[in-house]
């Protein structure tokens, strides 16, 4: 580029980003490494399918799941809206109005999900009660200056029409450094002046029709704030709340008490507080596995590992739904990258769609699958030389199997809600309280074969016969409510019982009206033959005891349950081509949610080829080359030292790695330059290893440093 001047100056240059390189495309990531097939595009956009329509259940979950909370949110809105507009010269009503109506918002501790149901609250506030909607956060707001000054900047965002916002816009800048409530009642009451009613735009269903819609502010992390700030704001907004309608909701993680214990009696007096409670976080996690995981909806799945983890994480971490669902999302990532039959992981015409234009390298992964040879293995001689030779053969069995692997599935998952309906409420729950617990435990195993299992069973058969009716009608709703057919005969041996247990209530009913027309004839006797007739009423039963109906009926249910059990509740491994839906690297997705620092830093640092990927740094174990990184060999160093390290002798053994194989040139720099230059960065490594946490100075000796971590971590 030229440029003609007079003068000497600085001229800039945009760039031009026509001339920018070309982006490598997502989808040719999948043909890197060894994973490289020729269907990886295909698998791809299988998988950016299968995530969009679980993303877009999760969505619509969450929007459900937030409907209760946020209507009766905008109900406390309205009604407190209903309070600043009335005129009453009463002097209930006038202490009233000096109250801030105030939401205490409980989100519970998973904070990391804080920010969704914030925005789609504001959206939701936003579209039924006012325009003026604003979040605060604690870090935005360390004193009453910058809390004022933030409030000012987001409320002029805010404005109704795009007129109001221009001509204000004007005396922000000018007047940013005299925010105050007075000036936010003036410029309230001008907007306020200046709105139509009628606002154009978008429609809204409540606030068009008020001339003074009020001003909400959200603290989304009430916690975090100031005593001070909190309380001069909340003082100074009650006394100008006639004329700058304020309505606050807090965002709670923790417990409402904390509002107590922040503000004292005289300021949180003047708060009207109501308390509002979101969903349980287990709760949330529950639905979701329901809606993802437990379903025929969705072909992926998870094995029993995997699972574990991501559960473990969310329990024993974050209680975060959102981190779960990244987690659900690597895990569908990994499957489609890592499983060249992942082709075949969609919905089930589509999947018959592509056996058929299967290439000979795929039907080889399909014969290598662990699965399928144990199944070609139960075959007849014949149909075995079929399958490994022939590929017409090969291909109509794939599709006959994945039929059966859905309609696997389907009566899992079926007989999975059956059997929690029956073990969620026995004592000390030998399954588990949560459908996912007893989900993992049939994935790992029969789950016929646990101890757990017999004494649920062994429970069962001491179930009352109203808890027995209930869980039964409970089931009978579960089997009718599938759309698929194929455990009718079941539901219909189930409305069986219920009918025999009605059944029992007439009979039982008859023998009550026997026995007592009987007891009216009975003549009077004294205590001893009573007490002898009694004991020999006793010692019949003892001798001949025989069940009751009742009992018959239950234990012909509890078998009946077990049956099915048995029958359609077994481990997925047993099931032929369950790979290419099913994702099992639990050790891949451990290594990436589950950081180990310590050990990465230890890795780096005693083997960096392992990250740089340098063929000069490839070594023999005890070795310290001298290419390797200054940090990498006083690192080796230090782990051959003691409690305490001389300085001196370290630096002296790091002098001699590092000079180790080089060739000394007389005419390039001097030896003192040299030694100089090593000592720099001995110095610049030790600094670092400070830095990283391995060493520390020690008051002991002067010319020595502390060694921090043993064991080679």
């Amino acid at each position: 580029m030229a440029t003609s001047s007079v003068s000497k100056g600085c001229f800039v240059f945009k760039p031009n980003f026509k001339k920018r390189k070309n982006s490598v495309p997502v989808e040719d990531y999948f043909n890197k490494g060894e994973k490289e097939s020729e269907d990886s595009k295909l698998r791809f956009e299988t998988y950016q399918l299968v995530w969009h329509q679980m993303k877009s259940e999760t969505e619509q979950l969450q929007e459900e799941l937030n409907k209760n909370l946020f209507d009766s949110l905008i109900e406390f809105l309205q009604k407190s809206q209903s309070g600043f507009q009335k005129n009453s010269r009463d002097w209930g009503c006038q202490i009233k109005l000096r109250e801030i109506p105030t939401a205490a918002l409980v989100l519970g501790v998973n904070v990391t999900d804080h920010d969704l149901t914030f925005r789609s609250l504001t959206e939701a506030l936003q579209n039924n009660v006012t325009p003026y909607v604003v979040s605060l956060q604690a870090r935005d707001c360390p004193d009453m200056k910058h809390f004022l000054q933030k409030l000012v900047s987001h409320l002029m965002d805010c404005c109704i029409d795009m007129e109001s916002k221009e001509e204000e816009s004007v005396q922000i800048t000018q007047k940013k450094t005299h925010c105050s409530m007075d000036f936010l009642s003036s410029w309230y009451r001008t907007v306020t002046q200046k709105t139509n009613p009628e606002m154009p735009g978008k429609k809204r269903t409540s606030s068009s029709q008020w001339q003074s819609p009020p001003v909400v502010l959200i603290l989304k992390d009430m916690e975090s704030f100031t005593t001070k700030v909190l309380q001069d704001f909340i003082i100074i907004s009650s006394q100008h709340l006639h004329e700058f309608p304020l309505i606050l909701i807090f965002g709670i993680a923790t417990s409402p008490i904390i509002i107590h214990r922040l503000l004292p009696h005289a300021v949180s007096s003047l708060l009207c507080i109501e308390l509002f409670q979101s969903l349980s976080c287990k709760e949330h996690l529950t639905t979701v596995l329901d809606k993802l995981l437990l379903t025929t909806q969705f072909p992926f799945k998870l094995s029993e590992k995997v699972l574990q983890i991501l559960t473990n994480i969310f329990l024993y971490h974050d209680f975060s739904i959102q981190n779960f669902i990244k987690g659900l999302q690597l895990s569908l990532l990994e499957h489609f990258y890592s499983q060249p039959l992942s082709v075949l992981c969609c919905n089930l015409p589509e999947a018959k769609r592509r056996i058929n234009f299967l290439s000979h390298n795929q039907c080889e992964n399909i014969r290598r699958l662990p699965s399928f040879r144990r199944y070609v293995e139960r075959q007849a001689a014949e149909k075995q030389v079929a399958l490994l030779t022939n590929e017409r053969s090969l291909k109509e069995e794939t599709q006959s199997l994945l039929e059966n692997l859905h309609v696997y599935h389907t009566n899992y998952f079926l007989v999975l809600r059956c059997l929690h309906q029956f073990t969620s409420s026995l004592p000390k729950y030998p399954l588990g309280r949560q459908i996912r617990e007893l989900y993992c435990t049939c994935l790992e195993k029969n789950i016929w074969d646990s101890e757990e299992y017999s004494s649920a069973l062994q429970l069962l058969r001491m179930l009352a016969k109203d808890e027995l009716m209930t869980i039964l009608q409970k089931c009978f709703n579960i089997f009718t409510s599938s759309s698929e057919k194929q455990l009718g005969s079941r539901a219909k041996r189930i409305e069986e019982f219920l009918a025999q247990f009605q059944s029992l209530d007439a009979e039982a009913k008859e023998e009550e009206d026997t026995a007592g027309s009987q007891s009216k004839g009975l003549q009077k006797t004294d205590l001893y033959h009573l007490q002898k007739s009694l004991l020999e009423m006793k010692e019949l039963r003892r001798t001949s005891k025989k069940p009751t109906k009742f009992e018959v009926l239950r234990e012909k249910v509890v078998n009946f349950i077990d049956g099915l059990v048995r029958e359609y509740l077994l481990p997925p491994e047993t099931q032929p081509l369950h790979e290419a839906v099913y994702f099992s690297a639990a050790h891949t997705l451990r290594e990436h949610l589950s950081a180990a620092p310590r050990i990465a830093l230890h890795t780096a640092l005693n083997n960096p080829y392992y990250y740089l990927k340098n063929e000069a740094l490839k070594s023999e174990e005890g070795c310290i080359p001298n290419v390797a990184p200054d940090i990498c060999i006083a690192y080796k160093l230090h782990l051959e030292c003691s409690r305490l390290i001389n300085l001196v002798d370290w630096s002296e053994a790091f002098a001699t790695v590092v000079t180790a194989a080089e060739k000394i040139d007389a005419n390039s720099i001097t030896s003192e330059e040299r030694n100089e230059m090593i000592h720099a960065r001995f110095i610049r490594a030790v600094s670092e290893l400070e830095l990283l946490g391995f060493i520390k100075p020690t008051k002991q000796k002067t010319d020595h440093v502390a060694r921090l971590t043993w064991g080679g971590c």
